[in-house]
């Protein structure tokens, strides 16, 4: 019973981070389960059969919320299956001793990526026109294999890729990818079917992770107007990679004073990516602060502006100075100075 508790909590704790970034459910849920000694293939179909249920209510409450393009969901949610049916039949088809290490060579990628994007300022190109099929056939595709080969990945690949090209509101980014993975995940779970029979999903741990994430997803959603995802991403990549990292070490049978060097280093790396991580979150908030302060001490416009037919004030008042050409207005003096 205390097992699917913490069960519970970590799908709980999972789909708050998800909602907040537009990543990191699987990866997070997988991780844990991997650390708790479940086989590869059965944590990532676990994973996967509980986020039918959490995207699906994700997915509502990103719509509710206004947080969803539907015409990048369709274009973007059919490739991600073929992509995380394939990656489903490919990791049910290895034994488990060969999967463990790939899938946390791919988890620890993973996370090691999210340490680095969210170590430097979250900044977007601001492209123009509209979000093309040949740019997210192939992202859907890709991320739904990463997706299912790894036990996660569906975010962490869709998501800042859509997030650089610009052309999305980064809310509209993440309850996008969180809508389209309903049908990423199911196609996952008809792959593990297939590959592993009902017997791969272990039910206690779907119901207990489902529980958990379909209480966080309606927060998750209110959440990410609100949350630093530039300090949660940090966080938790660290967590990812410190995890996936003891894995990865005991499938290269390294002992001795090897496995203690490393986590120091890796520590090291996640406490400067986190420093880097607050200093790139208060220099933004700085710069909207001051954006703001300009804007709210910027004169209002005139009312000959607002309305060209009525009579300007001079006009009214023959004795009222006029303004020459050449002479700066108070504002652009005080910005010069």
């Amino acid at each position: 019973m205390r097992k699917l508790l913490v069960l519970a909590l970590v799908g709980l704790l999972a789909q708050l981070v998800d909602g907040a970034l537009g990543m990191a459910y699987g990866l997070t849920s997988s991780t844990l389960l991997l650390f708790a000694g479940v086989a590869p293939a059965a944590a990532s179909a676990s994973v996967h059969l509980a986020e039918i249920g959490t995207t699906l209510a994700a997915g509502v409450s990103h719509w509710r919320f206004g947080n969803v393009d539907w015409k990048v969901v369709g274009r973007i949610a059919l490739p991600g299956a073929i992509g995380a049916f394939a990656g489903a039949t490919f990791l049910s088809s290895i034994s488990t001793e060969s999967a463990a290490p790939w899938m946390a060579a791919i988890l620890f990628t993973l996370g090691a990526y999210l340490l680095i994007r969210f170590s430097r300022p979250l900044r977007a190109n601001r492209a123009a026109g509209r979000l093309r099929s040949r740019f997210l056939a192939p992202l859907g595709l890709v991320a739904g294999f990463v997706d299912a080969t790894g036990g996660g990945g569906w975010g962490p690949v869709a998501t800042p890729a859509l997030l650089v090209s610009g052309r999305m509101e980064p809310r509209k980014v993440i309850g996008s990818v969180d809508t389209s993975e309903f049908v990423v995940a199911g196609a996952a779970s008809v792959g593990f079917l297939i590959g592993l029979g009902s017997e791969g999903f272990l039910l206690p741990t779907v119901a207990a992770l489902l529980i958990g994430g379909l209480i966080a997803a309606p927060i998750a959603a209110w959440l990410v107007r609100i949350v630093p995802a530039q300090v949660l991403g940090a966080v938790i990549g660290g967590v990812i990679v410190l995890t996936n990292a003891r894995t990865l070490l005991r499938a290269g049978e390294l002992g001795g004073p090897v496995p203690a060097l490393v986590y120091a280093v890796l520590g090291a790396g996640w406490l400067v990516a986190i420093s880097l991580a607050v200093r790139a979150l208060r220099r933004a908030r700085r710069a909207r602060a001051t954006a703001a302060a300009a804007l709210a001490a910027a004169p209002a416009p005139s009312v000959a502006a607002a309305d060209p037919s009525a009579p300007s004030v001079a006009a009214a008042d023959p004795s009222t100075p006029s303004v020459e050409a050449g002479e700066p207005r108070p504002l652009a003096a005080a910005v010069e100075g």
